[in-house]
């Protein structure tokens, strides 16, 4: 009984072999292609892995070429502004002298002649030392230590550095800025943490001498205006038909024959 029972299982031990290795011959190139793209893939993993990968990588490498322009285009025109700046911010003062400062020079009694002198030039002074500081101070960078030296939040996925609190990468420098608040084209520099005061004080005095400007100017821009008006209302009255650049040729012959007047 035994003997009949163990060759039984023997004979069914053998079949059961016999069909595994039946099976592994059938899908042995199955399998063999399997772990091929498995290993490819797992290569493929390896080399192409970055830990800093995420979404927004993916963008930034597929806006490449357009911030590369853009920051290229940024880099260069910042001397333009930079001189658009100088030249905007020297005919204001030239017309300050030639138009208005003779105005208030005969007009103005000799008090507010004084203020008017000391405070115009101190705030020229004071707009033009903050505006060259500004461009001149660099923003301030990180340092260049040793890396396990530097208290670092983060790492600059650009400069693969570590990166301070409030620190950010500027694309157009190119470099890591302390405390960058943005890249200023009308610097043509960043503005960080050593030259960010600087920045301020230069927008709030220019800002003050706009307006300083705009109202010490009023009464004879007014009269300017006025002086265009009744000149424009006679034509119509005489029946001399003005076109468009008519228009604009009398507003400004009539305006620079005022302040020359005025300047006179």
């Amino acid at each position: 009984m035994r003997t009949r029972r163990w060759i039984f299982s023997a004979i069914m031990r053998l079949l059961l072999r016999c069909l595994r290795i039946g099976q592994r011959h059938r899908f042995w190139p199955t399998q063999k292609v399997r772990q091929l793209w498995l290993y490819g893939r797992l290569c493929l993993r390896s080399l192409l892995y970055n830990s800093f990968t995420d979404s927004d990588t993916a963008l930034d490498a597929l806006f490449e070429p357009v911030y590369w322009l853009v920051d290229h285009i940024t880099r260069w025109f910042g001397v333009v502004f930079v001189a658009l700046v100088i030249i905007l911010t020297s005919s204001v003062v030239c017309i300050v002298y030639v138009c208005l400062l003779p105005l208030i020079l005969r007009t103005y009694p000799l008090p507010w002649v004084f203020w008017h002198f000391i405070y115009g030039h101190w705030n020229l002074v004071m707009i033009v030392f903050h505006y060259y500081m500004a461009i001149t101070t660099q923003p301030g960078y990180p340092p260049q230590q040793s890396k396990s030296d530097i208290a670092a939040v983060s790492i600059c996925k650009k400069c693969i550095a570590p990166k301070p609190a409030r620190t950010h990468h500027c694309s157009i420098c190119n470099r890591c800025v302390l405390k960058m608040d943005h890249h200023c084209p009308w610097l043509n520099n960043c503005v960080g943490h050593f030259n960010h005061r600087y920045f301020f004080s230069f927008c709030l005095f220019m800002t003050m001498g706009c307006i300083y400007s705009s109202v010490s100017g009023w009464d004879m821009f007014w009269e300017a205006y006025a002086a265009i008006e009744v000149r424009f209302l006679a034509e119509l009255r005489s029946g001399v038909s003005v076109g468009s650049r008519r228009r604009k040729g009398l507003f400004i012959s009539a305006l620079g024959a005022a302040t020359c007047g005025w300047g006179e």
